[in-house]
This record gives C-alpha cells, structure tokens and sequence, in this order.
C-alpha cells in the first residue's frame, strides 16, 4: 500500500508531462505484446513445414504438401503455398512462380514490420517529452525565484523535482521499449532467412518438375503473327479486282 502510495505521488509531482508519458508507456506495451505473440506464432513450426512440405510435394503429394502449408501460419508456409498452388496447375507461365513467391513475401514482411514504426516514434519522443517536462519544471523553479525575490531551496524544490521525474520517467520508457524494438527487428531477420530458403525450395522443386517433364513452362506473351492479304487469284490484275469490287 505504501509502495502504491509513493507511486501516485511521484506520478502526481511529476506535473502534467506524466499523463502524456503514461498513455506511450501503455500503447508501447500493447505493441510489444502484441508484436511478440505474433513473432512466435510466425516462427513456430517454420522448418518443420518446410520438410514435411517439400517431402510430401516431392513423393508427387501435391495436394497433402499444400494441406500441410495451409495448416501452418507464418510467412515461411504462405510462400510454400503460393508457389505449390501454382505447381499444381501442371503448367506455369514463364517467371509465374517468382512473381508470387515475391508478392506474397512482400505482403508477409510487410505483417511482421506492422508496429516497429510506433515502437520505434515512442522510444524517441518519450525522453523528449521528458526533456520538455525538465524544461518546464525548471521555468517554474525561476519563476518562483522571481516572484519571491529571493533564493531558498523550499522554492526550487518543486520545479526541479518535476524536471527530474519527467526526464526518468522519459528514459525509463525508452530504454526497454529500445531494447525490444532491436529484439523484434533480429526476429524479423531471422524469419526473413526462413522465408528465403522457403522460396529456395519451391523454385528448385519447380526445376526438378520441370526437368522431369512433370511441369510445363510456357512464354509469357505468344508472339503474333502479322495479318497477310490474301494473294489475286492468277491470271487478275488489279485493275480487274478493283472493277469487281
């Protein structure tokens, strides 16, 4: 209770510059739970998909390797399943496959980077915002100063105690919200080698199919073959031609 007590009296002394700080310090957080439950779930199974995939797809099971990648979330098993659907079709236009391993990739990575930015704005406003409440609590200290015409510690007292709570409470926030931003980016590094040697397996999937005879690759745009005139029949001139016409 004590503990509680002091909490709410430092929150209090720290001036209006607190609130501010408490609601980043409370969508920081949101952010960061949210961020590491969605990293765990992206990266949990991500190589055991990739063996069980590529095994059943290359027995000729196409149907179960893409039940297995549907059934796995993350980025590494939305790959395998956007270049197994389009491997199952038998036959794929020319660059078909990279094409949507590479959007698909894009749209994943663009998930998994979904809330760095906030983390990342939050941890460089908060000691600002704190530096802000330093500055104001060291303009009430003068201010005080000059309306009492004298110096006496009872008189600064106030202003530089908020000028040092909201310059902690500042760098209290950013510095583990600093320290999971870095965590969360080596995440994303690593789910990027997963989703990398997912789109390996795929492409080297669709050259051994396609070496087999399994899987056609066709062009991309059939080349056209400009309109001919049908020739006079002999023994017409033109003249003729233009006379029956």
């Amino acid at each position: 209770m004590e503990s509680q007590y002091n909490i709410m009296t430092l929150f209090a002394d720290g001036g209006l510059m607190m609130y501010p700080l408490l609601l980043c310090s409370l969508v920081a957080l949101g952010v960061i739970i949210a961020k590491a439950w969605t990293l765990h779930a992206a990266h949990r199974g991500a190589h055991q998909v990739l063996e069980a995939a590529e095994e059943a797809a290359r027995a000729g099971n196409l149907d179960e390797a893409m039940e297995i990648s549907r059934g796995t979330p993350g980025p590494t098993a939305a790959i395998l399943m956007a270049g197994l659907r389009r491997i199952q079709q038998g036959s794929v236009r020319e660059g078909e496959i990279d094409q949507a391993i590479t959007t698909t990739g894009a749209i994943e990575l663009g998930f998994l980077e979904r809330g760095l930015v906030i983390l990342a704005t939050i941890a460089n406003v908060a000691p600002l915002m704190g530096f802000l409440g330093t500055v104001a609590g060291m303009i009430e200290a003068f201010g005080a100063i000059e309306a009492a015409g004298t110096v006496e510690p009872g008189l600064v007292a106030g202003g530089i105690k908020v000028a040092l709570l909201t310059t902690a409470t500042g760098l209290i926030i950013a510095v583990p919200i600093n320290i999971c931003y870095n965590f969360f980016v080596t995440r994303i590094d690593t789910l990027i080698m997963d989703m990398e040697q997912g789109a390996q397996r795929v492409l080297n999937l669709a050259w051994d199919l396609e070496k087999d005879g399994t899987l056609s690759v066709y062009d991309d745009v059939p080349v056209a073959r400009a309109a001919v005139p049908p020739s006079p029949t002999p023994g017409t001139t033109r003249i003729e031609e233009a006379e029956d016409s």
